[in-house]
C-alpha cells in the first residue's frame, strides 16, 4: 500500500461519526457480559480506563480520527562477557520519535484542512483496537490484534475527538483478516496457550506482556525460558502470514556496551547509564528511566543465561 508519510513514518486514518460511542460501549460491555474478559487484576485495571463518551474538555464534538503509524522490529547487540547477545525489541516498546505536536500538526492541517476547529487526543480512554477495526482502518487477527493492510500488526494506534464534522463516517462491522480463515500458527505458536481461537478473545491472564510490562516477578506457573524479547512477545506475531512483509523491515539500534550491559544486571543505575540507554535503545525517557531500568535488568536476566 502506498501511504502518506510524516517525518518519513507511513500513516493511515479513517473518521466515524461520535454517534458511535454507544456502539462501541456496547461491543465491550457485551465481551464482559459473556465473561470472556479475563479477571486478571492489573488487566482489569487498563479496561476500567476505558470510557466511550465525548470529553469534557471538547462538549461540541462530532467526529472520532482514528490514526495508525507504521512501526518495525528493531533489535540491538548487548555485549556481555565476551559474547554478544542479539535481543529483539519489539515495536510497542521504543519511541518513534513522532511527538504530539507533529500528530497534531497531521491532524488539524492535513487530515481536517479547516482552521478554527479543535482536537484533543484521547489517552487511555478508547479501546483503540476496537475502534479501529470498527472504523475499517484495521481487521483483527486470531490474537487479538489489530492489522492494517500494509502494515501488518507493526502500528501504533492514536486517535482524536474533534469539533470538526468529518465527511466520512466509516462504520463496519468487526472482521477478521482473510489470512486468519485457515490459519492457526498463532494459537500453536502461543507459549502460554492465552490464544483460545474461540472465543475470539484472548486470555489477558496468560498472556505474557501482562507480566514484563510491570515491575515484580514473573508467576510461578509461567516457564521463564519462554520470555525471548527484551519486552512484550512476537510469538503469534512473528510468524504471521499478516506480517510476512513487515517483519523484512527490521532495523537496530546501536550496540549496547559490556559495560553498560554489566551495569544493568548489576543493578548499578546511574543517571549515565539512563542517559545512554535512552538514547540507544529509546525505550524509556531520562525522567523516569529510574523506574524503568529495574523491569529490563529482571528481563535482560533472562535473555542472557
Amino acid at each position: 500500500m502506498n501511504y502518506p508519510s510524516i517525518k518519513g513514518i507511513r500513516y493511515y486514518y479513517k473518521s466515524v461519526s461520535v454517534e458511535h460511542l454507544d456502539d462501541l460501549q456496547e461491543d465491550f460491555d457485551s465481551l464482559n457480559r459473556e465473561g470472556v474478559l479475563s479477571n486478571h487484576e492489573t488487566y482489569r485495571y487498563y479496561l476500567s480506563n476505558k470510557k466511550f463518551a465525548i470529553p469534557e474538555t471538547l462538549p461540541d464534538a462530532k467526529s472520532l480520527i482514528v490514526l495508525a503509524t507504521s512501526t518495525r522490529m528493531m533489535y540491538a547487540n548487548f555485549h556481555l562477557q565476551g559474547r554478544v547477545y542479539d535481543i529483539m525489541i519489539p515495536p510497542p516498546y521504543y519511541d518513534d520519535g513522532l511527538l504530539d505536536e507533529d500528530l497534531e500538526d497531521l491532524v488539524l492541517n492535513t487530515i481536517i484542512q479547516k482552521p478554527g476547529y479543535n482536537i484533543v487526543k484521547t489517552r487511555d480512554q478508547l479501546h483503540l483496537k476496537l475502534l479501529a477495526v470498527r472504523s475499517g482502518l484495521g481487521t483483527y487477527g486470531r490474537n487479538n490484534i489489530c492489522y492494517i493492510d500494509g502494515m501488518g500488526s507493526f502500528l501504533t494506534l492514536h486517535a482524536y475527538y474533534t469539533n470538526y464534522k468529518m465527511d466520512s463516517d466509516s462504520w463496519h462491522s468487526l472482521k477478521m483478516m482473510d489470512h486468519c480463515e485457515n490459519c492457526t500458527f498463532c494459537i500453536e505458536n502461543c507459549p502460554t496457550k492465552a490464544i483460545r481461537g474461540d472465543p475470539f478473545v484472548i486470555d489477558a491472564s496468560k498472556c505474557l506482556p501482562l507480566y514484563n510490562e510491570i515491575d515484580g516477578e514473573f508467576p510461578e506457573w509461567m516457564d521463564r525460558s519462554i520470555h525471548h524479547s527484551i519486552m512484550g512477545c512476537m510469538k503469534c506475531q512473528y510468524l504471521c502470514p499478516g506480517n510476512k512483509e513487515e517483519i523484512k523491515r527490521a532495523d537496530r539500534f546501536e550496540d549496547v556496551s559490556e559495560e553498560e550491559t554489566s551495569m544493568l544486571l548489576n543493578g548499578d543505575f546511574t543517571e549515565d547509564l539512563v542517559s545512554s540507554l535512552s538514547f540507544k535503545i529509546k525505550m524509556f525517557d531520562t525522567s523516569y528511566g529510574m523506574e524503568y531500568l529495574p523491569r529490563l535488568k529482571r528481563n535482560l536476566e533472562l535473555l542472557v543465561k
